[in-house]
């Protein structure tokens, strides 16, 4: 114990450098300990926990030297995670254009408080390598009215990948900032406090003109009609996340989703029913985790369905769904494979139908065993696949059941047998 609480002690104010997996970690710098960052030079990631940032705000920030510009070039770090630290942002403001002489591409925040505000004046027309930025768990003040401060980054902004602002209590996005990030591809905002009517003025007309995947799941939506016309001017968007939103399907909708639209995700969000109307031109569509009684949709291009996790008592009809090659039911009240339905699934690159209550007869062990043999039964065979009626085969292995003729067939044995019996008969005449 002592020893490890001397380990422990040890990893203090310093850096540490795994050669390994190019991974280097600060903790609480000191102006005693920064030398240590030397250490950092051969990784490609590295990251500062901790440390007193506000005693810099002080110091004079030149112009760097020719010299040290060659140096930041030299670097080969192209990630760089700041955690636990108190960031004032005048200090922020000043040093963050000395990121244009190195190569990070991407830039995270992670528990972290932005104090005050800065002076951008500096960014005005700079940009830098940087295309990914995330915070996680941070506190800032409201994003409304710091229009000019992202007007001043705009010359970076408008080049970013992806954003992810996660966890960090967000309620609203500007229309104005939103207009500034016009090469963003992936928008993360989960796990916020975003409402119905907060997803209008952030995806206004012109507001990310080139994204194609945001993820909006756990905030506090709760109208899929709402979301609905919130999104409906990205016309780039094709994977949307809505999962972990308590989500209504509400009676009728004249809102058309973007086109371009083709994976969806509405898992864990609450739905007894299928909500309409579903994108068009949806490829993966995942609503597992709900409380689905009955699916009847017709979608043309869908690939994948999801459907785990429901209240499903039947296979539902894949013959709306002419591409699709993976489906997924498991956990839910499914007996029986129907004959007709069992020669479309072996179709099918991927089925799941584990943990369901199957009626061993002999065509509902027959159909699984039968798409198992075929290759097409996803993970779970044979462990996942139990009976649960009739009652001499409850708690079997759907893969042990047996399937002799005379059990599953005892016409194609007594019909031969009546009638080697009856030419017997006519020969001992």
């Amino acid at each position: 114990l002592g020893l490890g609480l001397l380990a422990a002690e040890g990893r203090r104010n310093r850096c540490y450098l795994n050669r390994t997996q190019e991974y280097c970690v600060c903790y609480n710098l000191t102006e005693e300990t920064v030398g240590s960052i030397i250490q950092c030079l051969p990784a490609t990631v590295v990251e500062f926990q901790g440390g007193d940032v506000e005693q810099y705000i002080g110091l004079p920030i030149r112009d760097l030297d020719p010299s040290v510009i060659e140096t930041l070039d030299s670097l080969v770090i192209q990630k760089i995670i700041i955690g636990n630290v108190l960031v004032p942002e005048i200090l922020l403001a000043r040093v963050l254009r000395f990121f244009s002489y190195t190569h990070v591409q991407d830039l995270a925040f992670e528990s972290c408080i932005f104090q005050g505000t800065g002076d951008w004046s500096d960014m005005v027309g700079q940009n830098l390598p940087i295309r990914s930025l995330s915070f996680h768990n941070v506190t800032s003040a409201p994003l409304t009215g710091q229009e000019q401060a992202f007007s001043s980054l705009s010359t970076w902004l408008e080049t970013l990948q992806e954003l992810a602002v996660t966890s960090s209590h967000l309620t609203s996005l500007p229309c104005a900032i939103g207009k500034v990030f016009r090469a963003l591809r992936s928008l993360n905002l989960a796990q916020n406090g975003l409402s119905d009517g907060s997803l209008t003025p952030a995806f206004c007309q012109g507001a990310f003109p080139q994204l194609q995947e945001l993820s909006l799941h756990h905030n506090n939506l709760s109208s899929f009609h709402s979301v609905c016309e919130g999104v409906e001017l990205l016309p780039a968007l094709s994977h949307l996340d809505l999962s972990h939103n308590q989500l209504m399907a509400d009676p009728s909708s004249s809102c058309r989703w973007p086109a371009s639209l083709r994976h969806f995700n509405l898992s864990n969000t609450g739905l007894d029913e299928v909500p309409t109307p579903l994108p068009p031109n949806l490829e993966v569509l995942d609503m597992s985790h709900n409380h689905l009684r009955a699916l009847d949709i017709s979608l043309s291009s869908l690939k994948k369905l999801f459907l785990n996790q429901n209240l499903l008592r039947a296979v539902p009809s894949i013959r709306s769904y002419p591409t699709l090659d993976t489906l997924h039911l498991d956990n839910n009240s499914i007996s029986e494979l129907p004959r007709d339905e069992l020669k479309l699934l072996e179709r099918l690159q991927d089925v799941a139908v584990a943990d369901n209550p199957f009626s061993c007869s002999c065509s509902g062990a027959g159909g699984l065993q039968a798409l198992a043999a075929a290759g097409h039964l996803g993970q779970g065979w044979p462990g996942g696949y139990r009976c649960h009626s009739p009652a001499e085969y409850r708690g079997w292995p759907v893969a042990r059941v047996p399937l002799s003729v005379l059990r599953c067939d005892p016409a194609a044995v007594v019909a031969p047998l009546c009638v080697a019996l009856a030419l017997l008969g006519v020969a001992g005449a």
